[in-house]
């Protein structure tokens, strides 16, 4: 007997992949080893394509292909670029385990017996680095005993396959074995993109859109715009795929491609790696884009044939039409980078999009007063950690032992998953990084995410480090404000990391060896993929069994690290009146501004202990310090949280002010749970982030945005605030915002929302999940 969901979700024709296996025509190809009886679907993706070319008479990019090729309904469905909400089928859904123990218990609420596609969760966050890769993946497994063995049994019984602690970082284990060219795949992290370099639409989300999925339920997505680069030249020499982004993150800024995708073309592409590909699309996210694709090429079949999906791309050759641009397409924007010209960039401090060619970054360096000392050099990271990455970093490496040389700067390495560490062990590259002076610390997130048990400076020392990483937010990767982080490609780490100083150019400065001679680094060259079979290390995966029903899962009612899920409240019919303002924020204010990482990843699934960070991050306008605002009712000021509780306890509603491209970053949706489990009911700021936007929304919060983002100065910390209209509350419709001043004074400004009707429901029930529990009352 089905739940009531359950049965509406049969009776409404939502496709479950253990109910009725789609079938392809023309090949029966799995999606991956690991699930041998689910099949891509090429013909469904072809037929859609079709429908919607002829409805919009006009050739196709390829990223409009694939997002328009997973539609519910494509012969009704609106189509336009920036505006309408398309209603998509995604393929698969995958979570790394720090955001997955909130996508579970989401998925736990909402009463479905099992996933409606494939899903998988990773066990990649909760590894902290400190004394190296088996040490700490122990304490790692003894410490987190309590989440790992949730999330084992959870995805036991609800069909979620399960990649143990040790497996690596999700992106890569994706790029290996799910990824394929054409797949809409979701994931509950920002970089999720990365699968882009195998030709696929990946795209982050929050947990509660990962549920939509897993419950068989249409996603939602604003049509994306779609930005062209176009490719020309050739890469070579010191010049990465890295510096292809670090370019593009200096043009677009931060939040140049909110609301687009970043499709790359030309035929510049051709000279770049399957993994080299992935790291670009890796790090779209630093540009706010809702992902990054490549087109199906020769490179990328040769990555599938490596990795033991020649089948894959037999059938992608066959569909290979579907899986590039149509001629003549068109762009919203269109960039040209010539990789014959490109030189080695380095990115930061501070943020990912200040770009600064590596010849100049010394100057720079001394002239902006950043140490110019290195103290640490730290390679790996979802973005480069791949078979090629850790060849031209041993490449540049061998160079320097041969001339008795090894690194001046502390040095780490991080491999990408269990099946990239076993073969860099094989093939010796892990021996030369390790000679060099390096530590080869676990498979696992690591030092990129904050988890770093760094003992060399104290806090508030001001130091300098290099990064292959993606971000370098302020205290991200050690929670030290005065740690400049700068990121640029593997092999130049490991050069800068050698000479121990920003003002060293590889590609013009000279080393003075051991014998006192002077040499010069040359240019390193490596392998794209082993000349021998990946070595796939341990096994590390633990299948869904057939039937899980009879598996239990435990959430002590007293854990500090579980906690089950309340409903949030409904909307009670009225306007939201005389809130009190939380905080005035200056400036950036990312994810991890909103719900910092690093120590509190250890209560991602215990929603009250984690709200206790909530905005402790945050530059308070008032008194420019963080964690630090004026409780209203007290006039005391305090900690961010103790006065969000405050303000719950006396049954008061508050709002938070923010600046541009609020909730940049993670795509963790504790940023939205957390303001919204304290009270918090509204959010105004002059522009928001992609995914964190829709994360309040799908938690019940109203995310608005100034329709003058000079009315950001109109709102002070001691106003009160009234938001008019709700009554009315339709998409287009702009809000009225009331400010009452302390003197009596009043003023009203506009509000602008991007909420569609579904959205507007999300509001009204207190939550998205709410809302599907209505509909299943509803239906039952």
């Amino acid at each position: 007997i089905f739940s009531p969901l359950f049965q509406h979700a049969l009776n409404s024709g939502v496709r479950r992949y253990h109910v009725a296996p789609v079938l392809c025509q023309r090949a029966k190809v799995a999606m991956s080893h690991f699930e041998p009886n689910e099949y891509i679907n090429y013909e469904k993706l072809e037929k859609n394509i079709n429908i919607v070319r002829k409805r919009l008479d006009r050739p196709l990019t390829l990223s409009e292909k694939i997002v328009y090729g997973h539609l519910d309904d494509p012969a009704k469905q609106e189509i336009e670029r920036g505006k309408t909400y398309l209603r998509l089928r995604p393929d698969r859904v995958a979570m790394q385990d720090a955001t997955a123990q909130m996508a579970m218990l989401q998925f736990i609420s909402s009463g479905l017996p099992k996933v409606a596609v494939p899903s998988t969760i990773h066990c990649d966050h909760l590894i902290e680095a400190q004394s190296g890769g088996e040490k700490d993946l122990q304490r790692a497994k003894d410490i987190n005993q309590e989440v790992y063995n949730f999330l084992s049994t959870a995805g036991a019984k609800y069909g979620v396959g399960f990649w143990k602690p040790g497996s690596g970082i999700i992106h890569q284990i994706i790029l290996e074995n799910y990824s394929y060219p054409g797949v809409m795949l979701i994931g509950t992290d920002s970089h999720t993109p990365n699968g882009g370099g195998l030709g696929g639409i990946c795209i982050g989300v929050g947990g509660a859109d990962a549920v939509d999925v897993m419950a068989g339920i249409p996603w939602e997505l604003k049509c994306p715009k779609v930005i062209g680069v176009k490719l020309t030249g050739k890469l070579s020499g010191w010049t990465s795929p890295k510096d292809v982004i670090l370019k593009v993150a200096g043009i677009l800024t931060v939040k140049g491609g909110t609301g687009a995708i970043i499709e790359y073309h030309g035929p510049g592409v051709d000279s770049i790696s399957c993994t080299g590909m992935a790291t670009i699309c890796n790090m779209g996210a630093e540009i706010g884009a809702t992902t990054s694709i490549f087109p199906y090429n020769e490179r990328m079949k040769k990555y599938l044939g490596k990795t033991g999906r020649a089948d894959i791309a037999a059938l992608a050759d066959e569909f290979k039409q579907h899986l590039v641009p149509d001629s003549g397409c068109q762009y919203d924007q269109v960039i040209e980078i010539n990789l014959s010209e490109l030189k080695p960039h380095i990115n930061g401090p501070f943020t990912p999009d200040l770009a600064h060619p590596v010849s100049d970054i010394g100057a720079v360096a001394e002239k902006e007063g950043w140490p110019v000392d290195i103290r640490v050099g730290l390679i790996g990271s979802c973005t480069n950690s791949s078979y090629e990455d850790m060849g031209r970093s041993a490449a540049v490496a061998k160079q320097a032992l041969a001339h008795g040389l090894k690194c001046k700067s502390k040095f780490t390495i991080t491999p990408g998953s269990e099946q990239i560490r076993a073969t860099i062990e094989r093939d010796g590259y892990a021996k030369v990084l390790r000679e060099v002076g390096g530590l080869v610390l676990a498979n696992a997130c690591g030092p990129c995410i904050g988890q770093w048990d760094r003992k060399d400076i104290k806090k508030g020392e001001k130091n300098t480090i290099v990064t292959s990483y993606n971000r370098n937010f302020t205290g991200r990767n050690d929670a030290n404000p005065e740690t400049h982080a700068f990121v640029t490609s593997p092999e130049i780490v490991t050069a800068l990391s050698i000479a121990g100083t920003l003002k060293f150019n590889p590609e013009t400065d000279y080393l003075t060896g051991a014998d006192g001679k002077k040499f010069k680094l040359e240019a390193p060259d490596a392998d794209e993929l082993p000349r021998l079979d990946f070595d796939p290390g341990q096994d590390t995966y633990q299948y869904p069994p057939k039937d899980g029903s009879g598996q239990h899962v435990d959430v002590s009612p007293t854990s500090q690290r579980l906690q089950l899920l309340e409903p949030f409240d409904k909307w009670d019919g009225k306007d939201l009146e005389d809130m009190l303002i939380l905080i005035k924020v200056k400036g950036k204010c990312t994810t991890d501004h909103i719900s910092a990482a690093g120590p509190w990843l250890k209560f991602r699934g215990h929603l009250d202990n984690i709200s206790n960070n909530l905005l402790i991050g945050a530059i308070n306008i008032e008194n420019g310090k963080a964690n630090s605002v004026r409780n209203a009712l007290t006039q005391e000021f305090g900690p961010v949280p103790d006065t969000a509780r405050y303000y719950k306890k006396m049954g008061v509603k508050w709002a938070v002010i923010g600046d541009e491209n609020y909730g940049e970053g993670s795509s963790r949706e504790h940023a939205a749970l957390e303001p919204r489990h304290l009270g918090g009911r509204v959010i105004i700021t002059k522009s928001f982030a992609r995914i964190h936007e829709t994360n309040l929304k799908k938690q019940g919060l109203l995310p608005l945005t100034f329709a003058d983002p000079a009315d950001y100065n109109k709102i002070h910390p001691v106003d009160k605030l009234s938001i008019v209209g709700l009554k009315d509350f339709a998409p287009g419709k702009p809000l009225k915002c009331i400010i009452k001043h302390p003197n009596g004074s009043q003023e009203t400004i506009m509000l602008n929302h991007t909420f569609n009707e579904s959205q507007i429901e999300w509001f009204q029930a207190g939550s998205a999940l709410n809302r599907m529990k209505e509909l299943q009352q509803k239906s039952s």
